[in-house]
């Protein structure tokens, strides 16, 4: 009796927390999304710099502007990873194998919106060093702000995202039992 009433408390646990992620997993896709656009595009961009570049006259204007709308969307998108984040860690969670599912989902998020920060930072720092290379009369079009090459290499080996939250609900969903109709409740 007393352990079909534990296994029934951590299987209601599961249900519960399965239940949050369900709710994020729309956000947390939405989040997915926007971070492969931003990638492809910041990638495309970033290579062509370091193959080209900077530009001349309204080039250096006009990479500054992508610069700068390059950094406003890994924010945004950091953002909006965080929010899932928090709904995961708001979430109390006390037997073993959901808090190690929650653990894992916690650190995998925070590494992303580290990450992401840090490409936030590397856009907002190069965005007035166009502008200045424009002013630089030893400027002949082929160099590029300093903190390019380190957001090209963190580009070149930052990975799509994964669907976490997706593989968290079905590993929850595998070892609970848990049914669609169990999370519809």
């Amino acid at each position: 009796m007393l352990f079909s009433g534990c296994g029934r408390e951590e299987r209601a646990e599961a249900v519960r927390f399965s239940k949050t992620l369900q709710q994020k997993s729309a956000d947390f896709a939405k989040a997915n999304a926007m971070e492969k656009d931003f990638l492809a595009s910041a990638r495309v961009w970033c290579e062509s710099i370091m193959a080209n570049g900077a530009g001349r006259g309204d080039e250096l204007n006009q990479n500054a502007a992508v610069a700068k709308d390059l950094a406003k969307s890994a924010a945004f998108i950091s953002t909006q990873v965080g929010a899932v984040r928090q709904a995961i860690y708001d979430e109390p969670v006390k037997q073993e194998y959901p808090q190690s599912i929650r653990v894992n989902l916690i650190t995998q998020l925070t590494k992303r919106q580290r990450l992401l920060q840090e490409e936030r930072a590397l856009l907002d720092d190069s965005a007035p060093g166009f502008l200045d290379l424009r002013l630089s009369r030893d400027y002949k079009g082929d160099a590029y702000p300093g903190g390019i090459p380190k957001l090209n290499a963190m580009l070149q080996t930052y990975m799509s995202p994964e669907d976490f939250v997706g593989e968290a609900i079905q590993a929850l969903k595998t070892k609970y039992n848990i049914q669609d109709s169990d999370l519809a409740k």
